[in-house]
């Protein structure tokens, strides 16, 4: 998602993969759950998460983006516990169930610092290295993981491939149409935003699913289902920080300096990736070709076809599933 200034190169080797994604029925929420959450304290937050299989699998760490949530992934972490792994899925800060543990500390959402609560996470949780996958916000902080903590990451699974961004290369003006598609981001920027955002959440949120996956037949139960996360009491003020610090608007905080440097360095990923991409996705997303050349271990690309929208995973689970064992089986070569 953010503008990357890399040459846009063909990719070698046997090429990109299509696989057949049949059109998905209706999405009903009633059909499928991520059962009872739990809850453990991680850096800064309590986090709240779902946990499914065996607790000697292979651990799976499944990252949501924004808008949506954990359901992002109710039908690929039951295809993955089924198939033996341990599956776990948070709530980023300022979504369903994670809290901050004190009213002191910022609600900040740089894109680091949501790395660095997933680095937490594991640690609470005592894991020592896992499959992450992540889509939108997730994709860019299991990018980050895989980017600067590579012992901790067994493989990863990209939506939209490399999305580590940088506030220097965000301050370079895009073509107008490219500057269109990013329309919220400069409403967020006013406080005329954060006041509509505020009090429009679930309305602009059910706008953005409906314009990133213009040909995902959802139902409001489906929607309705993931919105009651965006009620959360931090919820504003993490989204309306995330985006106006990529604009460079808002400052990060210091004791982050140090990743940032680096990430501002597009730092290349070393451990085994699968990147997916749909042929609906409606939001902004960068072509394969121009970040194929950031992953150095054993990578594939695949698209997907179908009218597959920006929120893959829960339009596309099993595609998004199987991707996850099969970078497994990667960085298990």
């Amino acid at each position: 998602m953010d503008s990357l200034n890399f040459d846009r190169r063909r990719i070698l080797g046997a090429g990109v993969l299509t696989l057949a994604a049949a059109a998905l029925p209706k999405a009903r929420a009633a059909e499928s759950s991520l059962g009872s959450l739990k809850q453990i304290n991680a850096g800064t937050l309590s986090v709240g998460y779902a946990e499914a299989g065996p607790s000697n699998g292979t651990p799976v760490i499944l990252l949501h983006g924004w808008p949506y949530d954990i359901y992002t992934y109710v039908d690929v972490a039951p295809l993955l516990a089924n198939a033996g792994y341990r599956v776990i899925v948070p709530f980023l800060r300022g979504y369903g169930a994670t809290r901050f543990l004190s009213t002191a500390t910022q609600r900040n959402g740089q894109q680091s610092v949501i790395a660095v609560d997933a680095i937490a996470l594991l640690d609470a949780l005592k894991i020592e290295k896992a499959v992450i996958g992540g889509c939108d916000w997730g994709g860019r902080t299991a990018c980050i993981m895989a980017a600067l903590w590579p012992e901790r990451c067994k493989a990863l699974v990209s939506v939209s491939g490399y999305l580590i961004g940088s506030q220097e290369v965000n301050r370079m003006p895009l073509p107008p149409k490219a500057e269109q598609e990013w329309w919220y981001q400069y409403y967020f920027a006013t406080e005329r935003g954060r006041a509509g955002y505020e009090k429009n959440r679930r309305e602009f949120s059910k706008f953005i699913w409906q314009t990133a996956s213009p040909r995902w037949n959802f139902d409001d139960a489906t929607f309705n289902r993931s919105a009651a996360s965006f009620d959360n009491p931090d919820h504003v003020a993490v989204v309306i920080h995330n985006y106006r610090w990529r604009l460079g608007i808002v400052e990060g905080e210091p004791q982050y300096d140090a990743l940032e440097k680096r990430l501002a360095q597009f730092p290349n990923i070393s451990v085994p990736a699968i990147t997916l991409e749909g042929d609906a996705n409606g939001a902004p997303h960068p072509d394969p070709s121009a970040y194929a050349k950031k992953f150095g271990s054993k990578y594939e690309h695949r698209n997907l076809t179908g009218g597959v929208g920006h929120n893959l995973p829960q339009e596309a689970p099993r595609a998004f599933a199987q991707a996850i064992q099969d970078a497994d089986r990667f960085g298990s070569a």
